[in-house]
C-alpha cells in the first residue's frame, strides 16, 4: 500500500500535524481532527455507439473539524500549503469555540486490514482499455435483440488516498480503489417502449471486468429487462402477499430500515427506531447487519473517514434491535460503541454516521417453497428507486422488474408496480426468509444531507405476508 503519501508528496511532517491540531483547538474544543484527501478519477460515457465524454481529474484538500459538546466547526482548503491548512484550522476553531484546551497528541499508526487490492487497481488501467469496455457493452446490448434502439454505457473509477489525524491520537492512512460499469437501454416495439439497466463494480482489480463482471454480462442483463417489459401487463393494485428476490431488492431494506438505524437520527429522536434499543422491531426471522469488512465490496473500507476500522455490526438480531450505526460524535454523546460508520463524501464534507454494506442474513427456507406458499401476490426482483420518510419509516418504491405469483407459480411480468409501506411495520410481517443470501453487483450510492457515498446492499428471498401494492391494473 502507498503509505506516507502525503508526507512524501507535500512534505508534511508529524510536527506540522501537531501544529495544525493545536491551531484547531486554540479557541477550545473537546476534539479536533484533520482529513487529508488526494483523489484521481476517470469517467467515460458512450451514447449512440460513440464516446460522448471522457474525463480524468485530480483533486486534493484537507478538512479540519473541531467538536465542542454537540457543536461542530468545520472548514476545508483545496490548497495543502501550511498557511492554508492553518487558516482552515483557526476558522473551524472559531466556529466551535469553547474553553481553551491543549491537544493531547500521541500519534500512533495502527495496523489495518487489507480488504481490497491497490496494485493493478482499476484506476491504473490504460484509458484505451476503459473505452473498450463501454464500447463492448454498447455492442452486446444492441446484439441482444433488434428492438433495442438506444444504449448508453458508462464507466467510472477512482483511487482515493486519505490520511486522518485526530487530537485523541488517531492516525490512519488508506488507499481506496473504486470502479463501476453501467449500461442503460431503451427497447421499442411499435408504440411500446421499455427500459432496462444493469451494472456493477467494487474495490478490485481492473481484470474483474474482463472475467466475472464483463460488459457483455451487464449489457445482456439490461437488454433482457427492457425486452421483458415490452410484454409486461399492468400491475394489479391492492393489499397482497409480496415476495422480494435476493440481492438488489435489499435497497428497500437499506432505505426503509437502514437510515433509521443511523445513530444521529436516533440521538435527535427523529427516527422511527428512536428509544427502541433492546425491543422487538421485526419478525424473529430477521437478522440485519452492517458489514464494512467484506473483501472488495463497494461499501467496504479498511478504515472509515474518522480513522476507525470498520466492523460487522449486528443491527437487528432475530427481530430485536441491538445496535445503531455510530460515528465518533454520536458514540460519545450517546454512550454507544463506535462502530466505524463515520463517513463523508470528500474533504469538503463533515463526517456523519453512514451505512457500508447493509443486508439481511440468510434464513432456512427454500426460495421455491416461498413462491409455492403464495396463492396470489407479487414477486419483485429489481427496483428502480423510491422515497422514504425517516421520521416514520413510510416508503414508496418502484419495482423495475416484477411478476405475478398465481397459485404458487411465477407467471406474467408486470409494469408500473410500486410497493407502499412502513419499514418497521413491514419487517414484522416477514414470515419466510430464504437460504439464498445475495449481495448486489456493486452499484449502490447512498445520499444523505447532500452527501453521496458508495454502499452495498443485499438480502435473501423473503416473504412479506401483507403489503400495499400500487399499480394501474384492476384491483387484486
Amino acid at each position: 500500500m502507498d503509505k506516507r503519501f502525503f508526507f512524501e508528496k507535500y512534505g508534511i511532517a508529524e510536527r506540522d500535524l501537531e501544529k495544525y491540531l493545536s491551531a484547531a483547538l486554540s479557541a477550545g474544543g473537546d476534539y479536533a481532527d484533520l482529513y487529508f484527501e488526494y483523489l484521481s478519477s476517470t469517467s467515460l460515457s458512450v451514447d449512440e455507439s460513440m464516446v460522448k465524454s471522457a474525463s480524468q481529474g485530480i483533486s486534493a484538500g484537507c478538512g479540519v473539524r473541531v467538536v465542542t459538546g454537540e457543536r461542530t466547526g468545520y472548514a476545508y482548503t483545496d490548497d495543502l500549503a501550511p498557511e492554508r491548512i492553518l487558516h482552515a484550522a483557526r476558522t473551524a476553531a472559531l466556529i466551535a469555540s469553547g474553553p481553551a484546551k491543549t491537544p493531547v497528541v500521541n500519534l500512533k499508526q495502527k495496523p489495518l486490514p487489507s480488504l481490497y487490492p491497490v496494485t493493478n487497481a482499476a484506476a491504473d488501467a490504460e484509458l484505451a482499455k476503459k473505452v473498450e469496455l463501454v464500447l463492448r457493452a454498447d455492442k452486446a446490448a444492441r446484439a441482444y435483440d433488434s428492438r433495442i434502439k438506444e444504449v448508453r454505457a458508462g464507466y467510472a473509477d477512482e483511487l482515493r488516498r486519505i490520511l486522518v489525524v485526530g487530537s485523541d491520537g488517531t492516525f490512519a492512512e488508506d488507499v481506496q480503489p473504486l470502479s463501476r460499469l453501467n449500461v442503460f437501454v431503451i427497447a421499442r416495439d411499435g408504440e411500446q417502449s421499455a427500459k432496462g439497466s444493469s451494472g456493477g463494480g467494487g474495490r478490485h482489480k481492473f481484470e474483474i471486468f474482463l472475467t466475472d463482471k464483463t460488459p457483455e454480462h451487464f449489457a445482456t442483463e439490461a437488454a433482457r429487462q427492457a425486452i421483458l417489459q415490452l410484454k409486461a401487463v399492468a400491475c394489479p393494485a391492492g393489499e397482497m402477499e409480496v415476495v422480494l428476490g435476493p440481492g438488489w431488492p435489499g435497497v428497500l431494506l437499506h432505505e426503509a430500515i437502514g437510515h433509521g438505524l443511523e445513530a444521529d437520527f436516533n440521538r435527535k429522536k427523529t427516527s422511527a427506531f428512536s428509544e427502541l434499543m433492546g425491543r422487538r422491531v421485526a419478525s424473529d426471522k430477521c437478522t440485519v447487519v452492517d458489514n464494512g469488512t467484506l473483501n472488495e465490496r463497494r461499501g467496504s473500507l479498511n478504515v472509515d473517514d474518522e480513522g476507525n476500522a470498520t466492523n460487522n455490526t449486528v443491527l437487528i438480531e432475530n427481530g430485536i434491535l441491538r445496535n445503531y450505526m455510530a460515528d465518533k460524535l454520536s458514540a460519545h454523546l450517546m454512550g454507544l460503541p463506535n462502530t466505524g460508520n463515520g463517513r463523508r463524501e470528500s474533504y469538503e464534507h463533515i463526517p456523519m454516521p453512514r451505512m457500508t454494506n447493509t443486508y439481511m442474513l440468510a434464513g432456512d427456507d427454500l426460495p421455491e417453497d416461498i413462491i409455492k406458499s403464495v396463492k396470489r401476490g407479487l414477486y419483485a426482483v429489481n427496483f428502480a428507486g423510491g422515497q422514504v420518510d425517516i421520521t416514520n419509516g413510510k416508503f414508496v418504491f418502484a419495482a423495475s422488474e416484477a411478476y405475478l405469483i398465481e397459485d404458487g407459480k411465477v407467471t406474467a411480468p408486470v409494469k408500473d408496480a410500486t410497493l407502499i409501506g412502513n419499514g418497521p411495520d413491514v419487517l414484522t410481517r416477514v414470515s419466510m426468509v430464504g437460504n439464498d443470501l445475495k449481495l448486489d453487483e456493486g452499484i449502490g450510492t447512498c445520499g444523505k444531507d447532500g452527501q453521496s457515498v458508495p454502499v452495498g446492499v443485499g438480502q435473501p428471498t423473503l416473504k412479506i405476508d401483507r403489503m400495499t401494492v400500487g399499480g394501474t391494473g384492476s384491483a387484486a
